[in-house]
């Protein structure tokens, strides 16, 4: 029979690094979320809220997830008994930070200088974001459901832990094709070469956050292989 030991031995322990996790991916959906609304107003050309304001407000959300990701780093134990792999865990740390530094790069891009976005790409922006959004949201599951499984809840079926790591892997796909026929059509657009170059590297922090998502979603599958 196949006993799996959690992460402090045969006893939960609340203060598991594991359970940090879960707290720094809500840092990164709280400064997801500022970001998805205030990106969709700037795309759609509403009355935004004041994009210093919004800096400040990613910046601490960042600032959070910083002092949390520091603060389980410096607690990791000393056991040889650890059920995750330390470098493995401390990779995880790293891309689900990514996460947040590469929004606040697409929110740089777009600050720089105001762009007044064409109605024929809006509505392109504006679900290219939704998708991005949904990678990093359908990480939450595959993070609550790994650290149950490492903790040693037997309630919970690898079967359906592995589909919720397939879902981010497939969203990414999504949001890989988007980026190519987003890209591709801006490229191929009439705009001033440097709305052009602004708008291409946008969609590319844009991305690189689902990316981080999806490696993620990798090394929490490697958190649980036999």
């Amino acid at each position: 029979m196949n006993i799996r030991i959690p992460l402090f031995g045969l006893v939960r322990d609340e203060r598991s690094p594991m359970n940090g996790l879960i707290e720094h991916y809500e840092q990164i959906a709280k400064g997801m979320g500022l970001i998805e609304e205030s990106m969709e107003c700037y795309i759609t050309g509403g009355t935004c809220k004041d994009f210093n304001t919004l800096l400040r407000e990613v910046d601490e959300a960042e600032e959070h997830a910083d002092k949390i990701k520091r603060n389980i780093r410096n607690h990791l134990p000393r056991s040889l008994f650890m059920a995750v792999d330390k470098t493995l865990f401390i990779n995880y740390t790293r891309s689900q930070d990514n996460i947040l530094d590469a929004g606040q790069e697409a929110l740089n891009w777009l600050g720089m200088r105001r762009i007044p976005i064409p109605d024929e790409f809006q509505k392109e922006f504006v679900f290219f974001l939704h998708k991005v959004s949904k990678a990093i949201e359908l990480l939450c599951p595959a993070l609550e459901a790994t650290v149950g499984l490492v903790h040693g809840d037997g309630k919970l079926d690898r079967v359906s832990i592995k589909n919720t790591y397939r879902a981010v892997r497939a969203q990414q796909r999504e949001v890989f094709r988007e980026r190519i026929r987003i890209v591709s059509a801006v490229y191929r657009s009439d705009l001033d070469f440097k709305d052009i170059y602004q708008l291409i590297h946008f969609v590319d922090a844009l991305f690189a956050m689902s990316h981080n998502a999806e490696n993620c979603a990798d090394m929490l599958r490697s958190m649980i292989a036999r």
